[in-house]
């Protein structure tokens, strides 16, 4: 294990699973983890965007999760935010459920007509552990948010890159930056999906 988390390591989706589960088994509780994500999130938002109204782009697992807590963070600090969800709210489960119910404001279904006049879009739909090709409703976001011309924040990769093979899973976000935790993935430094 003292390998898998040397300074030096990079670390596959599966790894990075691995190291949340020891994380919260020696005490840090998972939302705790996210806590700290959305709020880095929203840091980096607020640094790349001080102005203008900022749209969350947010998933139906943790990076979705991640991407509430970032909302709240940028709320707070008297930023316009509105989050978009891929699935009905009621079907967050975990620390994602928590998340939402922490922003505790209105979900809007995924709608392109969102980004116009954005300052900034943060994609948070998904993370280092996608598996499967973007179709349907995802794929057409991501198109949407490439078409735009507001800069694209990515939470852990952009959502579309597998994040051990750096593969575009069908269609892939194009971030401006992105902003990972812990560790940087394998996925990261393989083309297409390279930094």
């Amino acid at each position: 294990m003292d390998e898998l988390l040397s300074a030096s390591s990079l670390l596959s989706a599966e790894e990075m699973s691995r190291a949340d589960r020891l994380a919260v088994a020696r005490g840090i509780a998972s939302f705790d983890l996210m806590r700290r994500a959305g709020e880095a999130i929203a840091a980096k938002a607020q640094a790349m965007a001080p102005k203008g109204r900022i749209v969350v782009v947010a998933g139906p697992g943790n990076n979705g999760g991640d991407g509430f807590i970032a909302a709240r963070a940028l709320r707070a600090a008297g930023r316009e935010v509105e989050v978009m969800l891929h699935g009905a709210p009621h079907m967050l489960k975990g620390d994602a459920s928590r998340a939402t119910t922490e922003w505790g404001d209105r979900v809007l279904p995924l709608d392109a007509d969102a980004f116009v006049d954005a300052g900034l879009i943060i994609d948070a739909l998904f993370g280092a552990g996608l598996d499967r090709p973007l179709t349907g409703d995802a794929a057409w976001i991501v198109d949407a948010m490439n078409a735009q011309s507001v800069p694209v924040l990515a939470v852990d990769l952009p959502s579309g890159i597998n994040g051990t093979s750096g593969a575009m899973m069908g269609c892939a976000v194009k971030a401006r930056a992105t902003l990972t935790f812990f560790r940087r993935k394998t996925g990261h430094l393989l083309l297409p999906g390279r930094l």
